[in-house]
């Protein structure tokens, strides 16, 4: 691949949050990492966009509530399974339906670089075939 060249792993992310000028200032770094992403405000938005279209990766951000972050996962899996949940602000808490995590106060760089391990160790990839898709899982 030419320098300069997008990678072909470019992911289709939908980031999540309760604030819209949150949503908005803080979807730019993911963007500048090279994905495609759409925004959903609230729990309702993100409900909407999982009926609407496929994704590789839903980040989850920290200014839905505590209780969004817990509930979103479980609807997110059981509208598209194959999907990986990264969930912003949780101090650490396990969640069976969350495959990864940033704790409270992490940077937005601190998530770019959390997707980007996803990607290396291959928990997410692209083109809505996210780990075990492709075998059928």
């Amino acid at each position: 691949m030419a320098k300069g060249e997008k990678s072909s792993f470019q992911l289709k992310i939908l980031y999540g949050e309760g604030d819209a000028e949150v949503l908005a200032s803080q979807v730019v770094s993911i963007q500048k990492a090279g994905h495609q992403v759409e925004t959903a405000v609230g729990r309702k938005g993100v409900d909407e966009a999982m009926r609407r279209g496929g994704f590789d990766l839903v980040i989850l951000g920290p200014t839905l509530t505590r209780n969004d972050r817990h509930h979103l996962p479980y609807v997110i899996k059981k509208t598209q399974a194959a999907v990986r949940v990264l969930v912003m602000h949780t101090d650490g808490e396990g969640h069976p339906a969350v495959d990864a995590n940033t704790d409270t106060g992490r940077s937005m760089a601190d998530v770019v670089a959390k997707i980007a391990s996803l990607m290396t160790t291959g928990e997410v990839a692209s083109q809505g075939l996210a780990k075990g898709a492709a075998a059928g899982k």
